[in-house]
């Protein structure tokens, strides 16, 4: 499993998960401190403006811990809808484009597969990923329109 961490600009921080473990809050809150470090070093001056940070509702992001270690880190969290995959522009944008890049290789090894994803995201442009975060702007406003029913597309 990979933990993607991006913005308008690209990928910031990729967390692989490894063989047998879980996402637990601990190891949640350590890759929230991870990003606050890598933003400080590939966004330089961003943490002192504002860091909008947006997440889905997994049980281990709302937990008591994982939230208070996202105002720790000075990071404002946007709301997300709960059931709202269509909201979320890594389920929507990020991995399914990934997906269909990966689709039909055949990987061997873990290690295989972590540099075909790093590859793939090395090789987008900015605009990608601006692109992808301007599709989620009209998610949002066909969900408003929508009263909060399920958008598709």
């Amino acid at each position: 499993m990979a933990s993607v961490f991006w913005d308008s600009k690209g990928v910031i921080m990729i967390d692989y998960l490894e063989r047998g473990q879980n996402i637990n809050s601990d190891y949640y809150c350590t890759l929230l401190r991870r990003l606050r470090e890598e933003i400080k070093e590939k966004r330089r001056g961003m943490l002192r403006r504002k860091v909008l940070f947006h997440q889905d509702n997994a049980r281990v992001h709302t937990s008591v811990q994982s939230m208070a270690e996202i105002h720790n880190c000075g990071f404002e969290l946007l709301p997300h809808p709960p059931y709202s995959p269509d909201l979320a522009p890594s389920d929507f944008f990020l991995f399914p484009n990934l997906k269909k890049h990966l689709g039909g290789q055949r990987f061997w090894t873990n290690d295989e597969v972590k540099a075909a994803v790093d590859a793939y995201f090395d090789s987008k442009e900015e605009s990608f990923f601006f692109n992808g975060l301007n599709a989620w702007k009209g998610r949002w406003q066909k969900c408003i329109e929508l009263d909060g029913d399920y958008v598709e597309k």
